[in-house]
């Protein structure tokens, strides 16, 4: 149903009289992103009684880009030389390069929406990423320039933004609550929460959200908003902050034709605010392309076409196959593309005639370039664009990013959390694994003795629950994995920092790693009957807490590094293992080969199983092994009490020293000896477990730093 223009101003209660005098149809005012929305009418009709407001760009922008060449190698065969056919050619194929881009030129201007069409393979999506500084500059050749100046990277990121095809949303957050985030990163901290809230209202209405605000997103497992609602939400997470550049990535793939009308009628408007948009799309319907301004059409990576569609039935008729009245002049177009592709000479012949006909028809375009490049971002900004309000900055004071470090943190901890309340059985699922290995711990090490017999059962199970804290940290390894391109696309156009992230991620962890410890450490502790009274169990506690601490940095830091989440399973695992068998239980660390010592040192599991080892027999008053005890480990353990007694008499008289049943001949020094957990003391081996997991977390922002460039090469 189309709304008024007075019930659509309800919804901007952050307009001022100013902004809502700037609202009435004059040609000469100029609007932001937030007002314009307000005069999308519906997908098909707009109310006669209330005019859209002209909104001609009065600052001219121009992106231009020449002779864009992009290549990539083959992939190599992976069967040896001896088994191809073709054995004198094998070095010739491996190095042949395949074109994506050959040859590309044309311009977008602000005010309009340049399309990129084409059949699937002829580098749509290529040239989008081109342009978009999502390939790496020394694999592309060509220039692309803004108002005859190129453009940096670190500029581009701020002043644009990128709609990838596929839709990237945390699945427990809604409609609203999505948008919000998107706008608590991409707006200023000077900005009211107020005006940010209200700002995403109007892209919910405007976007045909309105009913599925409170929807969550969903997933395969959870039934949220549909994939056309779900598309239009990735569309609104980038354009929150009104861009001066945005790029799109088959916008209206998966939608129906109404909803694939309304998303690009709102990008028109986006345009005619003084945005250069560019998008690809695979067939757009006729109404779609009535609001398109310039076309380029792609045929493997050559230009086919370019100019305006109206010109399309004029350039098919001088190319000898003029357009049939009443046939839809894209469908037409791209069946004559694939017919001649599928000859022998391919569209070569058709790349050559556009490129006469650009040759006739082409015109000057430096009358549009009355503005340098910083005067044209200043006089942007000025309009609002970029961030609200932001009209005493200039090009040059532009922030990297919309908010400090604390506030990006706070944001992403605030999403985080929100998501993760909501999927609970996530965090309950390995709260019930820990328990359950508790208690079952708890059960067969009931109340161990201080007998011979019950060293080796400590020893068991100090081995067992240190490397358990490691093996349930793997649930970690999904939790970014299914996050990692949410944040290469957030962090491609500086929504937020790298460093922000991982401090974020590294702080939101703890409260859960505090619950599951003291969830093992209680269950266990006082049941094993462990030494230390209240005083051990918190150094115990302490050490748990550093255990699932360095575990959880260590598998966070492999999920960034490794992108495959079976393969990331299977490292940890191993890798774990490795941990356990170097920890110094199965093999003392005197009797490791020296080769192999340096991985004693690099276990995870070392260092809280050294420790917790001293902690229990550190004191020198309590005796493990008193008088006849001391046969127990040995053959004649069987034998009578009275010979045993006798043996130890004949002992005494051999040693020069009485040795009776109630001798201590073991303390807990000499099982820390005789372990060989004597080389380094337990607070230093406290200290060395939260050191390594601060270490594993500083490595995780490297692996984002060099893994995340999200560009092509």
């Amino acid at each position: 149903m189309p709304r008024s223009f007075e019930s659509m101003s309800s919804d901007m209660p952050f307009l001022g009289p100013r902004q809502a005098m700037d609202l009435q149809p004059k040609r000469s005012s100029s609007h932001t992103l937030g007002e314009l929305l307000q005069h999308v009418g519906d997908s098909t009709t707009t109310s006669p009684s209330h005019h859209v407001a002209d909104v001609s760009p009065s600052v001219p922008l121009l992106l231009s880009f020449h002779n864009l060449t992009y290549s990539v190698k083959v992939g190599r065969s992976i069967l040896p030389a001896c088994f191809s056919s073709t054995n004198s050619n094998s070095n010739s194929e491996d190095d042949r390069m395949k074109v994506l881009l050959n040859d590309i030129s044309g311009e977008a201007r602000d005010g309009q929406i340049m399309a990129v069409l084409g059949a699937s393979g002829s580098g749509k999506s290529t040239l989008i990423d081109a342009l978009a500084n999502r390939i790496a500059r020394e694999s592309l050749k060509g220039s692309i320039t803004l108002n005859g100046e190129a453009l940096e990277s670190k500029l581009l990121k701020v002043i644009s933004a990128y709609v990838m095809q596929d839709d990237l949303l945390f699945p427990m957050l809604t409609v609203e609550e999505t948008l919000m985030f998107s706008a608590e990163f991409r707006l200023p901290r000077t900005m009211s929460r107020s005006r940010k809230r209200s700002r995403v209202h109007a892209l919910i209405d405007q976007l045909g959200l309105r009913s599925a605000a409170n929807t969550i997103i969903g997933d395969e497992g959870r039934r949220g908003v549909s994939g056309g609602e779900r598309r239009r939400v990735s569309i609104g997470t980038d354009i929150i902050h009104d861009p001066i550049l945005l790029f799109l990535d088959e916008p209206t793939s998966g939608l129906d034709s109404t909803s694939a009308f309304m998303v690009v009628k709102v990008l028109q408007r986006i345009a005619q605010s003084g945005s250069i948009v560019i998008m690809s799309v695979h067939q757009p319907s006729y109404r779609i392309l009535k609001l398109l301004d310039r076309l380029i059409i792609l045929s493997r990576g050559h230009t086919v076409f370019s100019g305006a569609p109206a010109t399309l039935p004029l350039f098919f008729s001088e190319q000898g196959n003029p357009i049939p009245v009443h046939e839809d002049k894209t469908e037409f177009a791209l069946d004559h593309i694939r017919e001649l592709e599928a000859t022998p000479g391919g569209t070569e012949s058709l790349a050559g005639f556009n490129k006469t006909w650009q040759r006739r028809r082409m015109r000057s375009s430096s009358a549009a370039q009355k503005l340098s490049l910083k005067d044209a971002i200043s006089a942007s900004i000025s309009m609002g664009k970029l961030v609200s309000g932001a009209s005493n900055m200039d090009s040059d004071s532009v922030p990297k990013y919309a908010n400090p470090f604390w506030k990006e943190m706070m944001v992403i901890a605030q999403r985080s959390i929100t998501n993760s309340r909501r999927a609970p059985e996530l965090f309950g699922a390995r709260f019930g694994a820990v328990i359950i290995t508790g208690v079952i711990l708890a059960t067969i090490f009931w109340k161990l003795d201080n007998s011979p017999k019950g060293i080796q059962e400590r020893l068991g199970f100090f081995s067992f629950a240190m490397s358990t804290t490691f093996y349930t940290c793997a649930e970690a390894i999904p939790v970014f994995l299914l996050q990692r391109y949410i944040f290469m696309r957030e962090t491609a156009y500086n929504a937020y920092r790298r460093s922000s992230y991982v401090v974020s991620h590294a702080i939101i962890s703890i409260p859960s790693l505090m619950l599951l410890s003291l969830a093992f450490a209680a269950t266990t502790y006082w049941a094993v009957g462990l030494a230390g009274g209240a005083s051990g169990f918190l150094f115990y506690l302490t050490f748990v807490l550093a255990s699932f601490w360095a575990g959880n940095s260590f598998v966070t830091f492999l999920s960034g590094v490794i992108f495959n989440l079976m393969m990331a399973y299977t490292v940890v695992v191993a890798i774990l293992a490795y941990f356990v068998l170097f920890s110094g239980f199965f093999i003392t660390r005197d009797r490791i080969p020296s080769y192999w010592l340096w991985f004693h040192y690099a276990s995870l599991v070392k260092y809280p199983y050294q420790g917790v080892m001293q902690n229990e027999f550190e004191d020198p008053s309590k005796c493990f092994v008193r008088g006849t005890q001391v046969f127990d480990g040995s053959p004649l353990r069987a034998v009578p009490e009275s010979m045993k007694l006798s043996l130890l008499k004949t002992m005494s008289k051999t040693l020069g020293m009485n040795i009776t049943s109630s001798t201590c001949l073991t303390t807990g020094s000499d099982i820390l000896k005789q372990t060989g957990v004597t080389d380094i003391d337990k607070w230093s081996c406290l200290w060395i477990t939260i050191a390594l997991g601060f270490f594993f977390r500083v490595l995780f922002y490297f692996a984002l730093l060099l893994g995340s460039k999200n560009k092509r090469r």
